[in-house]
């Protein structure tokens, strides 16, 4: 009977290496930390170990009808083998395609929780009122999500947004939500345009995974912390007390902020956040260039040829440039309906990860 042989010896590699996870979980010389990389390991690997021992009770069964086929067995056993055979050689072909993408290597950052940095680009005006366009419909979205959203740090002008920082906590948020780095462009006619002409601006979005202090740690001593009186809404506390907070870490020159807390603590924690996520995207950028994949898509200088994903109002068309779709329903997109855009998104990484894996040998 046809299987793929390659396959089948790449998954009972895995299929014996989680049965010695499991006896490892077992010793109790295990610490805190083993034990908890021990279940992270048997958890990734469970769907994988639970679909092969399906796709080998296939394969066993199979092998066993054809040698009845062989055998001098009544012709009535025979036929039943016959039968069963057939229809294990139409299962076959769809479980193997369903395996491959189980081997589909994951992003570690899928399961967290993101930082987002949303600034103008290029085009004046029309760029910052875009900015606050944008983040609505990311509001939006968070909600069909139920995704918590905060903002942390804001600046505004008399037409939009200078610049807003927030983070969005839920289940598999970055997993979705990474695929909004970049520059998005938005070509519009502006309320302000006499003569009814068509503007072409910018924005920028950044998207970074939270880090938390275990997996990325800083030297206090790289650390300028100075505080302020915070501005804007937030309550009448904001005017007597340095509740702002604003770090910069002098080794690299990063600076990051956050007033929007109600104390001097909760926003001192989430500028460290922030600081620890560009720190580590920078730290991956520069010695990790194997995966590079995350800054590949994220911002760059905000040029319009730079992009992503171009907004057209005249034509109601959003067009994502990375896969070549577009859509005429920007109106319904802006409400937060993105997930047809990040579907095919999420299909497009998953496509091009499983040639990597076939081209790595391992199927």
């Amino acid at each position: 009977m046809e299987f793929d042989k390659n396959l089948f010896l790449s998954l009972e590699k895995i299929a014996n290496e989680y049965e010695n996870l499991n006896k490892q979980l077992e010793d109790g010389n295990n610490n805190i930390e083993q034990f908890k990389n021990i279940n992270k390991a048997i958890k990734h690997n469970k769907p994988i170990y639970d679909a092969f021992l399906s796709y080998k009770k296939l394969i066993d069964s199979g092998q066993q009808d054809e040698k009845i086929l062989n055998s001098n067995s009544d012709n009535e056993l025979i036929e039943l083998a016959k039968l069963e055979l057939e229809d294990i050689k139409k299962q076959i072909p769809p479980f193997e395609e369903k395996l491959k993408m189980l081997l589909i290597p994951q992003d570690p950052n899928n399961e967290k929780n993101v930082i987002v940095e949303m600034r103008p680009g290029v085009g004046g005006d029309e760029s910052c009122i875009f900015v606050g366009n944008l983040f609505d419909t990311y509001k939006k979205y968070c909600d069909k999500q139920n995704w918590k959203i905060k903002i942390n740090d804001f600046s505004t002008n008399s037409h939009g947004y200078d610049y807003i920082f927030f983070t969005i906590n839920g289940q598999n948020v970055y997993s979705k939500f990474k695929f909004e780095s970049g520059v998005h462009r938005v070509q519009r006619v502006p309320a302000t345009e006499a003569k009814g002409r068509v503007h072409t601006s910018t924005i920028t979005v950044a998207v970074l995974p939270e880090i938390d202090q275990i997996e990325f740690t800083i030297n206090p001593s790289d650390l300028r912390i100075d505080t302020y009186r915070a501005s804007g809404a937030g309550g009448q506390h904001v005017n007597r007390t340095e509740s702002a907070v604003r770090i910069t870490h002098i080794p690299t020159n990063i600076v990051v902020a956050c007033q929007e807390g109600r104390s001097q603590i909760e926003n001192r924690e989430t500028a460290m956040s922030l600081l620890r996520a560009k720190l580590w995207q920078k730290y991956n950028d520069e010695q990790q260039t194997k995966i590079s994949n995350l800054r590949k898509n994220q911002v760059g200088s905000g040029d319009r040829s730079e992009k992503i994903r171009t907004y057209n109002y005249p034509q109601n068309r959003v067009t994502d440039h990375r896969v070549n779709l577009s859509l005429n329903k920007l109106d319904i997109i802006m409400e937060g309906n993105l997930d047809e855009i990040i579907n095919a998104l999420v299909a497009h990484e998953q496509e091009e990860l499983l040639k990597k894996v076939k081209n790595s040998g391992i199927l």
